[in-house]
């Protein structure tokens, strides 16, 4: 006779904290000045197949979506919007799409004078999750981006706030950074 055992137990591994939840803290800063692109985690499907799964076979036209893609990221417009203002540039770099082709595990991605200088979130986002990216705006010199709030029996279709965070760019000899200011919710429940 075979024994089923089941263990249960506290993991020795760190919890993630949930999606979103930095926005839930005091701001701090995530970049640095100078710092390189990071490399995408490992994805489930490989950036080819998603590519072509999701239609994306247009070559990276920019140097900034060139070096998104040297480092392993699918660039991306942000709601099919190329943000290019006075010198800054944000373009969004994924590592996988959901089966809508909606970006999975991904970042907006901010250059200065064709130079990274940060992403808008310290964690990977999901689309239609609690903490990922909607509009981004440039009214220079900040930059804002709408991040969705979900509930706890929120639709996929509809979180049920969100909130814009405020970035400033801090420009020095060792190169520009990006900077949150502050959070605020646009919409409540």
């Amino acid at each position: 006779m075979a024994a089923l055992v089941v263990c249960l137990g506290t993991s020795t591994h760190a919890q993630q904290p949930p999606a979103g939840s930095w926005l839930d803290q005091p701001l701090k800063s995530w970049n640095s000045p100078g710092a390189p692109i990071p490399s995408p985690k490992a994805a489930e499907e490989d950036k080819t197949s998603v590519s072509k799964r999701c239609g994306l076979q247009r070559q990276p036209a920019t140097a900034q979506e060139k070096a998104l893609d040297a480092a392993g990221w699918i660039p991306f417009w942000n709601f099919d919007q190329q943000l290019l203002r006075d010198g800054v540039e944000i373009v969004g770099g994924m590592s996988g799409a959901d089966g809508m082709c909606r970006p999975a595990n991904y970042n907006l991605f901010v250059f200065v004078e064709g130079r990274y200088a940060g992403t808008l979130s310290p964690e990977m986002m999901v689309s239609r999750t609690d903490g990922s990216s909607g509009v981004a705006r440039m009214p220079l010199p900040q930059l804002t981006v709408e991040f969705s709030r979900y509930g706890p029996s929120d639709p996929l279709c509809c979180p049920s706030s969100r909130v814009t965070v405020r970035y400033r760019i801090d420009r020095s000899a060792a190169g520009a950074v990006v900077i949150p200011v502050d959070v605020r919710t646009t919409r409540g429940q």
